[in-house]
């Protein structure tokens, strides 16, 4: 765990973000970036691991953590905004349903805290940060270290993820108010509600293919 400068701000231009690389099983990547609009730099970071022991005494442990963590860092820090990594559609179910149960605690404390949250992609976080999507882990922290201006190279590797989302999310928005991009969480928002109210071009329409044997319809496309 490391971090400089403290929570307050004079500078009501400076934006903070927290992102998070939420794990099914092992440590949970945090960190605390701020910009300027030019510079970024790293105020916290670290990995939340949670002792095997305590797991088994409790079922609920990690997640309990977890949330207790953001839930400090959020009213320590007081971030503008939340980044976090989307579940990896490549994982097994079981995998993907324990990241789906850290991820639903992390956006808990988020709305608890009237905390804005977005959502970005391991590939689209790499591309971002590394300038393609395949990078490895020790690539990514040597970049997040360079971009950030870090004396020391960022560890574990959960963290130094997490560092990466919220780098992602600052040049997501740099390119969305430079070119007049429309806000992906306004675009959700504005379907979820035109499906509620049943405008026509905003719902969600869902075609399958025909069943197989033994098998469920076939998601062919979703708009």
């Amino acid at each position: 765990m490391s971090g400089v400068a403290p929570a307050s701000r004079t500078n009501k231009k400076i934006i903070r973000i927290l992102g998070v690389d939420p794990a099914a099983a092992g440590p949970t990547g945090y960190g605390i970036v701020e910009s300027d609009g030019r510079n970024c730099r790293m105020l916290h970071y670290g990995a939340l691991t949670v002792a095997a022991r305590r797991r088994k005494e409790c079922a609920g442990a990690t997640l309990q953590d977890v949330h207790a963590l953001l839930c400090r860092l959020i009213e320590e820090f007081r971030p503008d905004a939340m980044a976090i990594e989307s579940v990896f559609t490549a994982l097994n179910i079981r995998t993907a349903l324990r990241l789906a149960e850290v991820r639903g605690v992390v956006l808990l404390a988020a709305a608890q805290h009237n905390l804005e949250v977005h959502s970005y992609a391991p590939r689209e976080v790499k591309a971002s940060v590394a300038g393609h999507g395949h990078a490895d882990k020790r690539q990514m922290q040597m970049m997040v270290r360079a971009l950030l201006s870090m004396t020391e190279t960022p560890e574990p590797a959960d963290a130094a993820d997490a560092l990466a989302v919220a780098l992602c999310h600052f040049q997501a928005e740099h390119a969305r108010r430079r070119f007049g991009l429309p806000d992906g969480n306004a675009l959700v928002r504005a379907r979820a509600l035109g499906a509620a109210a049943g405008a026509p071009g905003l719902t969600t329409v869902i075609r399958t293919g025909g069943a197989t044997r033994n098998k469920l319809p076939r998601i062919l496309s979703t708009r």
